[in-house]
């Protein structure tokens, strides 16, 4: 398969409902997409690089640039790869894993469908659908938090994820714990917001019988993650901590977490995030599937990959309209508290494309020699 250029498209999305975190809130999404045009078809990839480099350090105009510079060029210059290859070649430029992720995918894309191969089978789902998971952002008020959350339990969502931080922590999960019962999955996310100091307070959750706490300390404190681990009951969960199948090995063995939330932006593609996968199953660690408000594109591939047999846990694979009012694919839809994982080639979804030249604000086509 040779690719013959590559499309880089900026979207912009409104979200149905501000999402609030620790580190901010947003109303909506400004969206870097990839096109790869081969001398077989093309294939699609998501970057899920955010407006501002506040959950990483990258942001989508960086990675724009990046890919626009570095990446696509040294793509180009390689010659004819197959999706396995991408990682090596772009390894001479440190970081930006969302970028990367994004053309690896979109290059992957492109041969899976040319082979009428999906990426579930390629990557080794076992299942034909996953149970899916439900964020739930930080409220104005508890009131408005037990209503978000007695609809998406009405949906038939499987689990409840709690974001907070400092001053919205302990009050808001005791309201949802006595309100629906102990029989509902929950747990919670920090995003980073606490520091070790906060090792009694985050202590005070252990009644609430949750299933993980997840990234309670910066990124960069995996030590401090293994002294939170004993000092609480809660399972420590990392996510922003876990950049590639070797850090996930270094934290396990350190005993800094008893879960991992695998997110291939972050880890830099989805044979990277098979390549964590694979270590957390290796040493019996659970693993769920993150999100990062993907549409249906990024969203296909993730669905995907938490089909994989170390997924035993829900993720934030959640349907569509969570999020997006329209997504620019067919749109993913709860089941039973399920998304069914897409068996078509490639990504196996096929894009809205009146929709998507509606809300497209930029395109750049860069061609291969």
């Amino acid at each position: 398969m040779k690719i013959t250029g590559v499309e880089l498209r900026r979207v912009g999305l409104p979200l149905v409902a501000p999402f609030e975190t620790s580190f901010g809130s947003q109303t909506d999404r400004d969206i870097l997409l990839l096109r790869v045009v081969t001398t077989d078809g093309e294939g699609w990839g998501e970057c899920v690089a955010m407006s501002a480099p506040v959950y990483s350090p990258e942001y989508v105009d960086g990675a724009a640039d990046v890919l626009r510079r570095f990446l696509v060029p040294a793509l180009a210059a390689a010659g004819p790869v197959e999706a396995p290859q991408v990682a090596q070649v772009l390894a001479p430029y440190h970081g930006h894993p969302m970028a990367k992720a994004a053309l690896e995918m979109a290059v992957l894309d492109a041969e899976l469908r040319a082979s009428g191969m999906s990426f579930g089978s390629y990557l080794g789902a076992v299942v034909p659908s996953v149970p899916a998971g439900v964020s739930v952002g930080i409220m104005r008020s508890i009131d408005e938090l037990l209503a978000a959350v007695e609809g998406y339990v009405a949906e038939g969502y499987v689990r409840i994820k709690l974001k907070i931080k400092p001053g919205w922590d302990l009050e808001p999960v005791r309201a949802v714990r006595e309100r629906f019962g102990d029989d509902l999955l929950l747990q919670v996310d920090a995003n980073t917001a606490y520091r070790i100091g906060d090792a009694r307070h985050l202590a005070q959750l252990d009644p609430f019988d949750l299933v993980l706490m997840e990234q309670p300390l910066p990124e960069d404190d995996v030590r401090g993650h293994a002294v939170l681990a004993g000092l609480i009951k809660t399972p420590v969960c990392l996510d922003e901590s876990i950049t590639s199948a070797r850090s996930a090995a270094d934290a396990i063995a350190l005993g800094a977490c008893a879960i991992v939330n695998i997110k291939p932006g972050r880890v830099g593609g989805y044979l990277e995030a098979r390549r964590v996968h694979d270590v957390c199953l290796a040493n019996g660690i659970p693993a769920w599937c993150g999100g990062m408000l993907e549409t249906g594109i990024g969203r296909a591939a993730n669905v995907a990959l938490a089909g994989l047999p170390g997924f035993t846990l829900p993720g934030d694979t959640s349907a569509s309209s969570r999020y997006y009012a329209r997504d620019i694919t067919t749109p993913f839809v709860l089941d039973k508290g399920h998304v069914a994982v897409p068996t078509g080639p490639g990504l196996g979804v096929d894009l809205d494309q009146e929709f998507l030249a509606e809300i497209t604000t930029a395109t750049e086509w860069i061609r291969f020699s």
